[in-house]
């Protein structure tokens, strides 16, 4: 990949034929009678377009779709309400709003707390081409399963490294994304602090790429399934708050805490929290209904079953009988799907959080390949993932690689959803890569666009963390069996050096 003559990702469009939008629908309409394969190469001789295109988001994912849309031949603009690059890995204390509300959103997007480290191996997280080393010059945190102030750092280099900063404008809000009568789209963006200023533009496409870490999902939405209703927290005395509005455990000195959820935040929240409070006791709805366990290592952590209900003396009631009286309720319930300015123009809906109908889990297939979704899928590594649907999307709208029809992509979102019911997964789990899927998936958008697989290292020593986190769940980041792993991973990177 770095053989490319653009390597540095600078777009070198001179030699880049200039073309309406409309020369890239009839190109694309143009070998409709041909037998459609699930996808294919068209020859590198054929011009491609330069389109003008919005990005939504200058986290991981608007980055890594600017670059490589950059290196398609395309002009994206991406907008980013935050004063600086980084997304969900910028960290900021909750806003005054979030004491009001703590378990809404807020205005704060990101959703990190001061503690958070990696639960990944550097080596596994980075971007293919741009590998995320304990080598780079800003280098502060050299552990292997850094805090997030490294990863952060990681993105404002890639930034750098690939000339990004001139693409982006900060502190601009999409408030709109409306499909015109010929085809492109009007983007309504307004400049933040500015009042009643609005902006509309045309572009031939929108990239969403507003990640999925910043609207709060409660325990105690009425009917949801994932997590009952909580009978009576209405009336329950104490203080709510969810996850996205943590970031240091001393507010919870002495106090009893309950943490709702098993997922990354809840485990790391849970010990965070243990260190100052008097009693943290998890809720977890996929433990057994009896459970009621002292943690190992913790005198004062125990894991229970879901709560049965709250009471308005302060008492929870766990579905295993036990019940303590509680300070406070974190909900570590995670986050929704959201996306506040796209209309039903946009053809999909999202519920129970899955986006629907996604072809690939990126291009809505009315309306495919003008609006596309970059970071949809979790329990994945995100970074590759990222890079290669964007690779995907700049070559599609580029009309180097086709989509097939529009019944054929349908019938594959049908097959993902066969899928799902044949494993009993709910609807939710629609976007859940876990069980192998990613890497074949990760494969398969990597031949689309001729690029190599993901390396075999890199698979394996995702499996090994798995494994060493299981084995570990209090030591992982810091002990580890797979040192000839990344010895080999070493000795990968140094040919981007």
């Amino acid at each position: 990949h770095m053989n490319e003559t653009n390597r540095d990702g600078i777009a070198h469009g001179s030699s880049t034929e200039k073309r309406p939008a409309e020369a890239r629908r009839i190109q694309a309409n143009s070998g409709s009678q041909l037998r459609k394969p699930l996808c294919s190469l068209l020859p590198a001789s054929m011009p491609s377009p330069s389109l003008r295109l919005a990005v939504v988001g200058a986290g991981a994912a608007g980055l890594a779709a600017a670059r490589e849309l950059r290196r398609e031949g395309h002009a994206p603009v991406v907008f980013e309400r935050a004063a600086a690059v980084g997304g969900t890995w910028l960290y900021a204390s909750p806003a005054p709003a979030a004491a009001a509300d703590p378990l809404g959103a807020a205005a704060t997007h990101s959703s990190l707390y001061a503690s958070l480290r990696t639960n990944l191996p550097r080596e596994v997280m980075g971007f293919l081409d741009f590998p995320f080393t304990a080598a780079r010059g800003s280098v502060v945190d050299a552990r292997r399963f850094p805090g997030h102030q490294e990863v952060l750092r990681y993105l404002e280099d890639f930034t750098q490294r690939f000339d990004l900063y001139g693409l982006v404008r900060f502190q601009t809000e999409v408030v709109g994304v409306r499909r015109e009568a010929g085809g492109r789209w009007a983007v309504t963006s307004r400049k933040l602090g500015e009042k009643g200023e609005q902006d509309e533009e045309l572009y031939d496409a929108v990239v969403v790429c507003n990640g999925h870490y910043s609207e709060p999902r409660v325990a105690s939405i009425p009917g949801d399934l994932y997590f009952p209703t909580l009978t009576g927290a209405d009336a329950w005395p104490g203080k709510q708050m969810h996850s996205h509005n943590y970031r240091v455990p001393e507010p919870f000195l002495d106090q009893v805490v309950i943490v709702i959820g098993a997922s990354a935040s809840a485990v790391d929240i849970s010990r965070d929290i243990a260190s100052v409070a008097k009693e943290v006791h998890i809720a977890d709805r996929s433990a057994p209904t009896s459970t009621c366990e002292q943690q190992p290592e913790y005198d004062n952590m125990w894991l229970h079953s879901m709560i049965d209900h709250a009471q308005g003396d302060g008492t929870v009631v766990f579905q295993d009988g036990s019940s303590i009286k509680a300070d406070v309720i974190m909900h570590c319930t995670g986050y929704l799907y959201d996306f506040p300015f796209l209309g039903d123009d946009s053809t999909i809906t999202v519920d129970d959080n899955c986006v629907d109908p996604l072809y690939k889990h990126v291009f809505p297939i009315e309306v495919a390949p003008d609006l596309s979704f970059i970071g949809v899928p979790w329990k994945v590594i995100p970074f590759p993932l990222f890079e290669l649907q964007s690779k995907w999307v700049a070559g599609i709208l580029s009309g180097r690689i086709k989509l097939p029809s529009k019944d054929e992509m349908m019938e594959d979102v049908k097959a993902i959803y066969s899928r799902l019911e044949t494993r009993g997964w709910p609807k939710r789990y629609t976007h859940n890569f876990s069980g192998g899927y990613q890497f074949e998936y990760d494969d398969w958008l990597a031949e689309q666009c001729g690029h190599p697989p993901i390396e075999e290292w890199r698979k394996l020593m995702y499996a090994a963390n798995a494994k060493n986190k299981a084995a570990r769940p209090e030591r992982y980041r810091d002990e580890w069996d797979d040192d000839g792993l990344v010895a080999l991973a070493n000795e990968d990177f140094k040919k981007y050096f």
